[in-house]
């Protein structure tokens, strides 16, 4: 071919011709599976027809040179498949094929009866005298033209190693005679003996490289995924099968697979389905309202409690792994409605790893959804509650607050606890305002949260609440954990302007102070040591010095505290 036959191609781009390609791929299924008269196989007829449409656009030829595995149309492979027993370039390869020229007008029925041919030829008996170059002869094709490897030596080669072969060879009257004799002298054979002269040997014997080619196939077919092959033909069906009732049927047969797929931990081939499903909603204009919404659903039930439910259980069971691109695939399917089962189940998850993975997920669709996360906030189940106001917390979702508020009314501790640590992460005015009321809260657990909450924040707003305590005679009542809380906290909110006031607590002056029992006075020291002040430090010194061990230890450490 000339370089101004070759211009033409030069517009077309190498992935129409690979669509056509596998197009025409699709259709030799078809045609391997169904009869001529079935809607399915007239289908993929026309969408052949049709796929060389934008090929003639562009140029008047394609000329594809056939590999094992590949073809290839001007220097680039168009098409590839390594399972060859699915490979249309491993068909026409192995049968000798090594070009193959499709020209304008091919796609009037030539193209059909070739891939008809094609398929014929695969199916064959190893009896048969035909074989893909005889069958493709009978056509007479005027615009596919292909050209075979030569296989076999010329028949003067054959002929000589004939003679060759024939020469000193025995006479075979001789030969009979001898066998004969052999024969006579032998002994009489035992009944139920078989003897190897009984059957005629075979001409021919396969080589070495021949048995290994047959062997591999054999593994090949042995190993093939049927499974992957019969989803595939359900997908194709649906895509190629107009009929609402067709369409129907394939939809039921695979959501009753889903939850099987899911409980076996198939997670490729679930992750395959969610992908195909996604892209026949969008490649089929023609699809009913019924139709879509059943494909949209579909790709919803996997968010389903009872779905969601056993698909962490799978992953539990089978310690599967979080960076498994198929486990990942799934779980970006996920819906909103799957989080408050994620998060009932976190806790029940061995693997870090898997965890922080789950926690990803839960955290994207809570980001993308604000909305269904103030609903379980004031809906979802004990067991999720406290997740779900931790994501909440950490995504800083101010919208949250207000429900937030009504949680600090919850009968459980824990509960009141995880809101006081996601106010705490919000940091909003909004959000601080409700640490001051959780400071007065009955248990002992969210109040020593909300104190160290609001004295880490150095919040000023519940200074009020808290110089109540410290300054009051609950403080009394208080165990040295959370007396050193409170003090800590009024330190901070306080600032230099409550020096005077913990000295006196510290170091009273003066004959008629009372000197406060130790515990207290090192909570002083403790407090002071959150305040920035040159006198502090004077003040701590002289502490750091008291006979007292446990206001030397606090005062010591207030010290470092400054120094950090």
């Amino acid at each position: 071919m000339t370089p101004a036959d070759r211009a033409p191609a030069a517009v077309l781009p190498s992935s129409q011709v690979a669509e056509c390609l596998q197009t025409m791929v699709k259709a030799l299924r078809a045609f391997q599976m169904y009869l001529p008269n079935n809607p399915i196989y007239q289908r993929a007829t026309q969408q052949v027809t049709s796929a060389f449409g934008p090929i003639w656009a562009a140029t008047d030829e394609l000329r594809c040179t056939l590999g094992e595995t590949e073809i290839v149309w001007e220097g680039e492979p168009v098409y590839q498949q390594l399972n060859r027993p699915e490979s249309l370039a491993w068909a026409l390869y192995k049968d000798g094929l090594r070009e193959l020229i499709l020209r304008r007008g091919c796609e009037e029925g030539e193209v059909i009866r070739f891939l008809e041919t094609v398929n014929r030829a695969r199916f064959l008996p190893a009896e048969a005298g035909d074989d893909l170059l005889t069958l493709l002869w009978e056509q007479e094709f005027r615009h596919i033209e292909y050209r075979f490897s030569e296989a076999f030596e010329s028949e003067a080669n054959l002929a000589g190693m004939a003679a060759a072969a024939t020469v000193g060879a025995e006479d075979p009257a001789q030969a009979e005679q001898r066998r004969q004799a052999v024969a006579a002298e032998a002994s009489p054979r035992a009944p139920g003996v078989v003897d190897i002269e009984d059957f005629d040997s075979t001409l021919y014997f396969l080589e070495e490289r021949e048995v290994d080619v047959l062997l591999r196939m054999l593994e090949e077919e042995y190993s093939r995924d049927l499974r992957g092959a019969a989803l595939a033909a359900l997908l194709d069906i649906f895509e190629t099968v107009p009929e609402a009732t067709v369409r129907v049927e394939v939809l039921d047969i695979l959501e009753s697979l889903f939850p099987n797929l899911l409980g076996r931990g198939e997670f490729r081939v679930v992750a395959y389905i969610l992908r195909e499903i996604r892209g026949l909603a969008r490649a089929l204009p023609d699809l009913d309202e019924e139709q879509r919404a059943r494909l949209e659903q579909f790709e919803a039930q996997l968010s389903r409690p009872e779905i969601t439910a056993q698909l962490l259980q799978v992953l539990e069971e089978t310690h599967a792994l979080a960076g498994d691109s198929d486990v990942v695939e799934v779980l970006r399917e996920l819906r909103p409605s799957a989080i408050e089962t994620i998060v009932t189940w976190l806790p029940k998850i061995s693997s870090a790893e898997m965890r922080q993975l789950l926690q990803a997920s839960v955290e994207r669709l809570a980001q993308g959804h604000v909305g269904e996360v103030l609903r379980l906030l004031r809906g979802a189940a004990p067991g999720a509650l406290g997740g779900i106001i931790a994501v909440a917390g950490r995504l800083k979702l101010t919208q949250a607050v207000p429900a937030l508020g009504d949680l600090l009314g919850h009968p459980e501790p824990a509960v009141r606890v995880a809101v006081v640590q996601a106010l705490d992460d919000l940091g909003s005015p909004a959000a601080l305002a409700l640490l001051d009321r959780a400071i007065e809260d009955a248990d002992r657990g969210v109040r020593l949260a909300a104190v160290r909450a609001a004295g880490n924040r150095g919040y000023r707003g519940a200074l009020k609440r808290v110089e109540s305590v410290v300054l009051g005679r609950k403080v009394d009542e208080l165990d040295l954990t959370e007396k050193m809380a409170f003090f800590e906290a009024y330190g901070a909110m306080v600032g230099p302007a409550g020096v005077e006031t913990l000295q006196g607590l510290l170091i009273p002056r003066g004959l008629g102070k009372l000197r406060s029992n130790p515990e207290t006075r090192a909570c002083a020291a403790m407090a002071l040591g959150r305040i920035r002040s040159p006198a502090v430090r004077e003040l701590l010194r002289e502490a750091a010095r008291d006979k007292e061990l446990v206001v030397r230890n606090a005062a010591t450490r207030a010290l470092r505290q400054l120094e950090e």
